[in-house]
């Protein structure tokens, strides 16, 4: 074959292979890290929700100032199934419909999964954070803190690879009262998705060496979520009450814990 011959062949076969990529990009669809929707009965302790699994510090309206946690990313398993899992720190969301949030998230599409990064000050779009590199067993640390007026600064970091990122944004009529670790099933076109299966994914667990293992900032004290007499752990159920997430007892010092995938109700 002459090498002009080639030469446009070459520049075909690339421009399907990018073609393929941004069409996989752009029919992928976005899922939206949505408040949490309780299910069934609640307990003093534990709630169940068709969307959360963890732990959160319900508080007073306007106590609750900051939050930070840390996870590691967790290796998906998928199949031929479309599946979805996201991992964050944030606060509100637990019962009221803001929520200031940012964490990781997988898509598990055609067998494959991908991992991106994400912050949400919702009920505005969750949005991608560009060049940020997120894979399996990544320590990833978040910080949402309240700055005043009604803006919240976002931080999160890859502590693996040495990235961060810095984000500030306004939420009107955010109420300041609760802060969150939770693994989440997103939303996708308003319907809720079928939970990826993470295997078992770890909050906290003081790999960080830095203040954010999930604690909070309410009323101006920071202790870790288990130091709180009102920290309560949500259970993620499918509609017909199925456990499908189930998060472990908080570490004895309060600032770690695991959730382990149980079960798809898709």
């Amino acid at each position: 074959m002459t090498r002009n011959k080639l030469i446009p062949i070459l520049t075909t076969l690339t421009l399907i292979a990018v073609t393929s990529i941004i069409t996989a990009h752009i029919l992928a669809a976005t899922p939206t890290m949505h408040p949490m929707i309780r299910h069934g009965t609640d307990y003093v302790s534990t709630v169940y929700s068709l969307n959360w699994a963890g732990y959160v510090i319900p508080a007073r309206e306007g106590t609750v100032t900051s939050v930070a946690g840390s996870f590691i990313v967790p290796s998906v398993t998928c199949t031929k199934q479309t599946t979805y899992v996201a991992l964050w720190a944030g606060l509100d969301g637990y019962n009221d419909s803001t929520v200031e949030q940012a964490g990781i998230a997988v898509e598990c599409s055609g067998g494959k999964p991908m991992y991106w990064s994400w912050y949400e000050f919702y009920p505005s779009p969750s949005v991608e954070i560009s060049g940020f590199t997120v894979k399996p067993g990544d320590v990833i640390y978040v910080n949402v803190t309240y700055v005043g007026g009604n803006s919240f600064q976002i931080t999160i970091k890859d502590l693996t690879r040495n990235e961060a990122y810095t984000v500030t944004g306004s939420v009107s009529g955010a109420l300041l009262s609760s802060a969150e670790c939770i693994l989440e099933r997103p939303t996708v076109n308003g319907q809720l998705t079928a939970l990826a299966n993470f295997g078992t994914a770890y909050f906290g667990q003081d790999y960080t060496n830095v203040m954010g293992t999930c604690y909070a900032t309410v009323g101006g004290s920071t202790p870790a979520f288990g130091n709180y007499p009102s920290t309560v752990e949500i259970v993620m159920t499918a509609y017909n009450g199925k456990v499908l997430a189930q998060p472990s007892t908080l570490t004895p010092d309060g600032s770690s814990f695991t959730v382990t995938y149980v079960s798809s109700d898709k």
